[in-house]
C-alpha cells in the first residue's frame, strides 16, 4: 500500500509505474500476487483475524434478580480469557424461572468450547437447535446469549457496541415518558411535568391499559366466574375516554409535544378504526398495538380507514413475522422487544429491513427489561438511520447499584456510558439480595360476561 516510507519522493505517475498499473502484467500482478506487487508492500498472507487470539466460551449461566420489583434475568458468558465476560438481557418477567432453567440446563452444553467471535453462526444454530423454535422462553435465552456475545466483542475491540454496528447516527437516544392519571386533566398536568423536564415525546394513558378503573359492575364476578383477581374492562367506556384525554392534553399542552398511546391489543378492530378516526385531529405520534397478533389481517382495513400512525410487534417472537407486514406498509414503527425477539443480531436485520419500507424503530423498553437490555437497545438506536423513538424507564438507585453503568436519562435523552461493549456490569452479590419469584403478574382481563380479552 502507498505510504511515505514505501515511496518517499514519488509522484502519482511514478507510483503507478512502480505498481505496474495500466499494464497487463501489472493488473495480473495485483490479482495474482506477482513479486513486483509484493515488493511494493501488499501482503500475500490472507487476513486471519488480526492480532486477537482465538477465544472460547468457558461457561454460561443465568443471573436472576428483582431489585425494582420486576423479575430480571441476565445471561453471563465467561471466556477462556481470565476476567473477560459478557452480559445480555434474557428477561421474560412473567416466566422468569423457566428462562433461568433453559439457560442453566441447556445453554452450557450448546455454548461451552465455541468461538465467542462467531455471533451469527451461534445465533442461527441455537435458534434451530431445539428443532421447534419461535417460543418466548427460548427466544429470551437466545437474546441474552446474543447480547452477551456482542458485549464481549465490543470489549475485545475496545469499542462501544454501537461502533461495531456502524457508529453513531445521532448524538443520543430520544425517549418518551409515561404520563397517566384518573382524569384527562390529571393526565395533562403530568404531561406538562415531563415537558418541563425536557421530554419531547410522552405516552398518555388514563388509568393504565384499557382504563380499567372506568369499568363498573363486573357481572362475571357476581356469577362466581373466573378468579377473584381477574380484571374487568369496559371497552365502550375506554373508547369514549381516549379521545377526550387527547383533546384535553392538546388543549393544555399544545402542539409542541408528540403524544403516543398504547391500546395493548384490547380493542376489537372495527372499534379501533372508529376511535382512531376521532383521534386524527389530535395528531398522535403513534397508536401502539392497535390489534392483537391474531388480527394482523385487519391492518389493510386500518390503513384504508385512518391516517393515524401505528406501532406494532411487541408480541412478535420470530423475526420473520415482520417481513410481510413491513413490505405491505402495515405499520409505521417497529415495536419489538430486543430481549424477546433474539437480541441485537435479529434487531439489526429488522431495522435494516424497515429502512427500505420507511418503517422506524420504537423498541419495547418497559421496567421489566434489565439495564443491560436497555443498553443494548440504545446501542442499536444510536447506529441505525431509521430510528423513531425509544421507550424510557426511570432506574432506581437500587437498580443502578446492582447494574453499574446503567444508561443515563437526561432531558428526555438516553446516553450510554461509552465504555467498551454494552457498558453495563452486574454486582452479583447485590443481585442475590433481590431474588426473583414465581409471580406471573395480573394479565387476565375479562369482558362483563367473563369472556377473556386478549392479550
Amino acid at each position: 500500500m502507498y505510504n511515505k516510507k514505501t515511496f518517499p519522493d514519488c509522484d502519482r505517475r511514478s507510483i503507478l509505474k512502480a505498481l505496474g498499473i495500466g499494464t497487463a502484467s501489472g493488473v495480473l500482478g495485483i490479482f495474482g500476487g506477482m513479486p513486483s506487487v509484493r515488493a511494493a508492500g501488499i501482503p500475500k498472507t490472507p487476513y486471519t483475524g488480526g492480532s486477537l487470539p482465538a477465544l472460547k466460551i468457558r461457561s454460561v449461566k443465568a443471573i436472576g434478580t428483582a431489585p425494582q420489583g420486576a423479575n430480571l434475568v441476565v445471561v453471563k458468558v465467561e471466556t477462556t480469557e481470565p476476567g473477560l465476560y459478557g452480559l445480555g438481557c434474557a428477561t421474560f418477567t412473567q416466566r422468569a424461572e423457566v428462562v433461568v432453567a433453559a439457560i442453566n440446563n441447556y445453554m452450557p452444553d450448546f455454548c461451552v468450547g465455541k468461538d465467542v467471535d462467531n455471533i451469527e453462526d451461534m445465533w442461527q444454530s441455537f435458534f434451530v437447535s431445539s428443532y421447534w423454535r419461535n417460543g418466548p422462553v427460548l427466544n429470551n435465552a437466545l437474546s441474552g446469549l446474543d447480547q452477551a456475545l456482542w458485549d464481549i466483542k465490543g470489549k475485545r475491540a475496545n469499542m462501544p457496541v454501537y461502533q461495531l454496528l456502524g457508529g453513531k447516527s445521532r448524538f443520543a437516544v430520544d425517549c418518551y415518558a409515561h404520563a397517566d392519571g384518573k382524569s384527562p386533566e390529571e393526565v395533562a398536568v403530568n404531561v406538562q411535568k415531563y415537558m418541563d423536564q425536557g421530554f419531547r415525546y410522552v405516552r398518555i394513558q388514563q388509568g393504565g391499559y384499557g382504563s380499567l378503573y372506568l369499568a363498573e359492575k363486573p357481572d362475571f364476578k357476581d356469577a362466581g366466574f373466573g378468579s377473584a383477581t381477574d380484571d374487568f374492562m369496559d371497552e365502550n367506556a375506554y373508547l369514549l375516554a381516549v379521545p377526550r384525554m387527547f383533546k384535553e392534553v392538546r388543549k393544555q399542552c399544545g402542539e409542541n409535544v408528540e403524544l403516543l398511546h398504547d391500546t395493548h391489543e384490547r380493542v376489537q378492530p372495527m372499534n379501533m378504526i372508529n376511535m382512531c378516526r376521532r383521534l386524527e385531529e389530535y395528531n398522535p405520534y403513534f397508536i401502539e398495538d392497535p390489534v392483537s397478533p391474531e388480527n394482523m389481517d385487519w391492518f389493510s382495513q386500518l390503513r384504508m380507514s385512518t391516517s393515524v400512525p401505528f406501532a406494532m410487534g411487541e408480541l412478535f417472537n420470530n423475526p420473520n413475522e415482520f417481513v410481510s407486514a413491513m413490505a405491505s406498509h402495515s405499520f409505521d414503527y417497529i415495536r419489538c422487544h430486543l430481549s424477546q425477539v433474539g437480541g441485537i443480531t435479529p434487531a439489526m436485520k429488522i431495522a435494516r429491513l424497515g429502512e427500505f419500507f420507511n418503517v422506524k424503530s420504537a423498541w419495547h423498553g418497559p421496567g421489566d427489561v434489565s439495564p443491560v437490555g436497555h443498553a443494548a437497545q440504545c446501542h442499536v438506536d444510536l447506529a441505525i438511520w431509521n430510528f423513531g423513538v425509544q421507550e424510557s424507564v426511570e432506574f432506581s438507585d437500587k437498580l443502578r447499584e446492582v447494574f453499574p453503568g446503567t444508561p443515563e436519562l437526561k432531558k428526555g435523552y438516553f446516553y450510554v456510558n461509552e465504555a467498551p461493549g454494552l457498558g453495563v456490569d452486574i454486582d452479583e452479590k447485590m443481585a442475590a439480595k433481590y431474588p426473583i419469584n414465581n409471580h406471573a403478574g395480573r394479565w387476565t382481563i375479562r369482558k362483563r360476561d367473563g369472556t377473556i380479552i386478549r392479550p
